[in-house]
């Protein structure tokens, strides 16, 4: 099987619940937690995943944090250095490849009469590998849509949440206190 046909495995596949979902679903059924007191958060390749969680299981996650994420699965051949994972993902000219590709994007896959979680998302505009323009496109189309979300773009850094150590902890206290607010002060 070629590299990028195994991928499907991480996101979904028929008869096989997503590992996260699964997991959510454990802890719903064992009474340890409930959607509005479960987050999930991942950067880059995990900010991908958060994305497809948020629009696949929108009613599991009270919280999601999409950090330098890959969001339009459709375009990746054409944003940043999105060419280069085109073994790993697949090419949207392929029709085989385009329907998976289809069916994990984020960004198409997000829906008008959907209630999501309110994400936070963040990006930085000196990201090489995954760019800004990810990010951009999925809060100006949840924008576009009404709903709601928390947006930061760092002005420094790279395929990371900061540059230096001290942007790296203002980033993480921000999504603390956005982690704090969503799932811990309900009544």
């Amino acid at each position: 099987m070629k590299r990028r046909t195994c991928r499907i495995f991480a996101f979904d596949s028929p008869g096989v619940a997503l590992l996260a979902a699964a997991v959510g679903n454990a802890l719903f059924e064992r009474k340890i937690t409930s959607p509005w007191r479960l987050g999930i958060q991942g950067e880059s390749n995990g900010g991908l995943q958060v994305g497809v969680q948020m629009t696949q299981h929108p009613e599991m996650w009270g919280a999601g944090v999409i950090g330098v994420p890959l969001l339009d699965m459709l375009r990746i051949e054409q944003i940043a250095a999105g060419a280069s994972w085109a073994g790993e993902y697949g090419q949207s000219s392929v029709p085989e490849e385009r329907a998976f590709l289809a069916s994990i994007s984020p960004y198409h896959n997000l829906k008008a009469d959907v209630d999501y979680p309110e994400p936070f998302i963040y990006t930085t505009n000196k990201d090489d590998r995954v760019g800004p323009a990810h990010a951009r496109k999925f809060a100006a189309l949840m924008e576009e849509l009404g709903k709601p979300f928390y947006f930061l773009e760092i002005l420094e850094g790279g395929h990371s949440n900061g540059a230096d150590i001290k942007q790296r902890a203002s980033t993480s206290a921000t999504i603390f206190n956005y982690l704090t607010k969503k799932l811990m002060d309900h009544n």
